[in-house]
């Protein structure tokens, strides 16, 4: 089972309306009113097409590596995924001498197609609901360490039944529904993954933080990569040069026929984690985790950015990192805006109220759901919570040396297993080539002085504090420089021999080992509350399910397999019309800023040449004789999405779903159906580009547009 820490448990979310067009549904219980609410949008396909048999649609549609999504588009097991989802391929691929992030990448024949260490995508096999049978094996009458215990011993049990049939397959089961229910799914994962094309960053990432969760868009945010399989059975297999292209049992027919306001769109993918039936007091607490990681990552990336742009070998091996760290750093500003405007933690205080006077009335869980012990739980977890979201933003993910410490033994190959103690090591493989020694130490001075400045709680500073106040005087810089000279941590390729006093008596040891003490006692005081916690968001979500019974209800994302259907249309922008569409004459005059000095904005010659052309072919939109780059749609939207197939009523892939509005960055616990938005990039321009830019004939044929 995936593990359910507090992080994830305490920002689950309630939802205020069901919406015809709201909702991340999953495929094999889809509920007939909304398979006929679909059908009256413009969904013209059987209800059996979307998850029966080979054809079915979701059959095409991937978890792409455990973050993103993806889309099979031809017999070849070519997928197309966003760039940002291919970030990290492309920049481990990329030297200075050879920089695909700068300047893209194409794989002219199969040979040339890049292997990638640690990348998969999965394909959903089926799905079944076990609720009825881990309820007979005793599920409601365990706390909830005992629940995950049962679950995972399910889990295990099903999976060595179904590898008996194929070893390929692999089930999880998941909590839906706040742990009211639980289903069960069948994964086959394929992990010879390899790299066939990128357009260069100006393009992948145009408009950069500017941009990022903002509306107009021009950004062509895609990647191609081919899946690879076994020859003899055409199934997965570890990397080998001997592998072929896998032939899928579907794939998505890639349109060039375009859209129009009000037409039909649906999007299939794995959204990460939405928080929608999440009570007032776990929305109080989201915010302040918001704020908490805007203000750490902020310090951090103000260092990063500033020696990225003085070296690029730098800017290489943090490119991926930078990227992911700003996109939530940016969400969470964006989010606690859109919670404060809305006054969402009010109406959700009075949606609760309507809760518990149905609650009164019915009887449902009246002994059992109780808001002012909620309250009361939350209020006793706030300190902790607080400190441990600082010490986790400030301490870990960008930080190389942290990492380390904080990890310790627990990531490490020990060798000399077999043998005595003291013969017992580990070896930290030589990794230089994704961290910088320059860079590293400044972001840890800083996040030590930023940490310090914000805990709420003194007894969770770590002793070392006292040590850098006593004998550095507070000199963050030359503590850090002290502790990376004298640690053994850093050291690449040495053998370090962990149960001898020198390691224990190791200065990053001991600031790692401070830390992780932080986090144990912290945990260890918030247990028993958050299982209680649980326990209460539980009832919540039961009892508004059970008070709109007559109401089709989806369940929060939890990174399975989901439906959203909606439009193709865009949103009022204060009285003005946001437009459902770019075209390529917007992109041209951002990029005129670009040349002006907006770095966010700046692109290739070339780029310029491409997309003032007079005549786009095939791939000007029937319509409007234009270019179109991204479109706006009313589809559900969280992270995890991205890379998502958006298709329209006939099943035909239109774009790649890449992000949100910033109008909506409260959609993950409250959907706003007015403003959420979800922008894709139009396929037709992804087309443009691998032909235009790429001259991909040979990728182009193989994928058919029609």
């Amino acid at each position: 089972m995936k593990s359910r820490t507090f992080i994830v448990t305490a920002l689950l979310a309630t939802a205020m309306n069901v919406q015809a067009d709201e909702g991340m549904w999953t495929l094999y219980n889809l509920p007939a009113p909304v398979y006929q609410a679909m059908q009256s949008e413009g969904y013209s396909l059987p209800y059996n097409s979307l998850y029966y048999g080979d054809d079915a649609i979701k059959n095409a549609v991937v978890n792409f590596s455990g973050y993103c999504s993806g889309v099979v588009v031809s017999p070849d097991g070519l997928v197309f995924t966003n760039h940002h989802c291919g970030f990290e391929s492309i920049r481990s691929h990329s030297t200075v001498e050879n920089d695909y992030m700068l300047n893209g990448f194409y794989a002219k024949t199969f040979e040339d197609e890049l292997p990638n260490e640690n990348m998969f995508v999965s394909f959903m096999v089926s799905q079944q609901d076990v609720t009825p049978r881990l309820i007979s094996l005793g599920l409601n009458k365990l706390g909830n360490e005992k629940r995950g215990d049962l679950i995972d011993s399910l889990q295990n049990a099903m999976t060595d039944s179904i590898k008996k049939i194929d070893a390929n397959l692999h089930i999880d089961i998941d909590a839906f529904y706040e742990g009211n229910k639980y289903y069960a799914t069948t994964y086959q994962d394929f992990t010879d993954l390899r790299l066939v094309f990128a357009v260069p960053k100006s393009m992948g990432k145009f408009g950069g933080e500017t941009d990022n969760w903002m509306w107009p868009r021009q950004t062509c945010d895609f990647s191609v990569f081919r899946i690879y399989a076994n020859p003899k059975t055409n199934g997965p297999a570890a990397y080998s040069k001997d592998n072929v292209p896998y032939h899928p049992k579907h794939w998505a027919p890639v349109s060039l026929q375009g859209y129009k306001e009000g037409d039909f769109a649906m999007t299939m993918g794995y959204p990460g984690s939405t928080n929608r039936y999440l009570s007032s007091y776990g929305i109080e607490l989201r915010r302040m985790q918001n704020e908490g990681r805007a203000q750490a990552r902020g310090v951090k990336q103000d260092v990063m950015a500033r020696h990225m742009r003085a070296d690029e070998g730098v800017r290489i091996k943090y490119d991926s990192k930078f990227a992911n760290s700003a996109n939530y750093w940016k969400n969470s500003i964006g989010m606690n805006k859109c919670i404060d405007s809305i006054g969402l933690i009010r109406q959700k205080r009075e949606f609760e109220h309507q809760i518990l006077a149905w609650v009164d009335s019915t009887g449902y869980l009246k002994d059992s759901l109780d808001f002012t012990l909620m309250g009361n739980l939350y209020t006793k977890v706030n300190t902790s919570y607080h400190d441990l979201n600082y010490l986790r933003e400030s301490f870990g993910r960008t930080n190389e040396f942290t990492t380390r410490a904080i990890g310790g033994l627990r990531k490490q190959k020990i060798e000399n297993a077999d043998k005595k103690p003291n013969k017992q090591y580990f070896v930290y493989q030589d990794d230089q080539k994704t961290w910088d020694e320059a860079l590293d130490k400044e972001v840890l001075a800083v996040s030590l002085k930023n940490y310090k400045e914000h805990v709420s709680d003194p007894n969770n500073l770590p002793s070392f504090y006292k040590t850098i106040e006593s004998k550095y005087n507070n000199d963050y810089v030359r503590y850090v420089d002290e502790i990376w000279s004298k640690s053994i941590l850093m050291r690449s390729g040495k053998k370090i021999y962990f149960n001898k006093k020198k390691y224990k008596n190791d200065l990053g040891v001991r600031l790692g080992a401070e830390l992780n003490e932080i986090m144990d006692n912290n945990h260890s005081k918030m247990k028993e509350i958050v299982d209680s916690i649980d326990t209460q968001e539980r009832y919540l979500c039961a009892a508004k399910v059970r008070m709109e019974q007559d109401l089709p209800h989806y369940s929060d994302a939890n990174f399975t397999m989901r439906l959203s259907y909606g439009q193709v249309g865009g949103f009022d922008l204060g009285g003005r019309n946001s437009g459902y569409y770019t075209s390529a004459e917007s992109i041209v005059d951002k990029m005129i800023k670009g040349d002006q000095g907006e770095v966010d904005y700046q692109a290739e010659p070339i780029m310029h040449s491409l997309l003032s052309a007079d005549d786009f072919g095939c791939y000007a939109d029937q319509t409007t004789n234009k270019l179109h780059l991204c479109l706006l749609t009313n589809n559900d939207i969280t992270g995890g999405n991205s890379g998502s197939p958006l298709f329209d009523g006939k099943g035909r892939l239109l774009g790649l779903a890449f992000d949100g509005n910033w109008d909506s960055l409260s959609s993950d616990i409250n959907f706003d159906k007015r403003l959420a938005r979800t922008i894709s990039v139009d396929i037709r321009y992804v087309l443009y580009m691998m032909d235009k830019w790429g001259h991909a004939d040979r990728l182009l044929k193989e994928i058919n547009p029609q």
